[in-house]
């Protein structure tokens, strides 16, 4: 009878194991996943720039049009006349960051934001939900697109500090 009342305990604790490696294997896949959305993103972005070159090499000393650019909806750019390069930088941005387009970082990603820039050192700066830090330096020819987003993995992070937050980065260098 103790060895059946034993081995009940022992299966028990087994069952138990099995089911944190579970949980642990679906957040896991969560993380995986957001992770992919978040390149995604980047990548959607990357593609927009391409697709507005001139937007892009904008001849010296006027700043480029996708370095930090100002978010704005631009009519203009749904049809095929009247939109200036500038003009559609600004609308890719409101577009990709505007939580009315259902393709925007905040709409794909829990708590996403993203922002583009001239960086050299592009491996940096934060966003807590409120307040980016974005840290570029606003020199080079490389343009860094830097996405942010709330890991479920760091469900202890506060949601206003940069710790719930994870980032990833993509570059650009326009070639001519």
């Amino acid at each position: 009878m103790l060895e059946t009342l034993i081995s009940i305990l022992i299966l028990s604790f087994g069952l138990l194991g099995i089911a944190g490696i579970y949980v642990a294997g679906a957040q896991n896949n969560k993380s995986a996943n957001l992770r992919t959305l978040a390149t995604q993103q980047a990548y959607d972005m990357a593609d927009r720039m391409r697709a507005n070159l001139a937007g892009l090499t904008v001849p010296l000393p006027a700043r480029p049009y996708y370095d930090l650019p100002t978010a704005a909806q631009k009519t203009d750019c749904y049809t095929t006349t009247n939109c200036s390069p500038q003009d559609m930088a600004q609308n890719d941005y409101y577009e990709w960051n505007n939580a009315a387009s259902s393709t925007s970082n905040q709409r794909v990603l829990p708590g996403g934001f993203g922002i583009i820039c001239l960086d050299t050192t592009p491996n940096d700066g934060t966003w807590n939900g409120t307040v980016v830090n974005h840290q570029c330096d606003g020199n080079g020819t490389a343009y860094a697109i830097k996405v942010w987003w709330i890991d479920d993995r760091r469900s202890g992070a506060d949601p206003t500090t940069t710790a719930a937050y994870l980032r990833v980065v993509t570059t650009l260098q326009p070639q001519p």
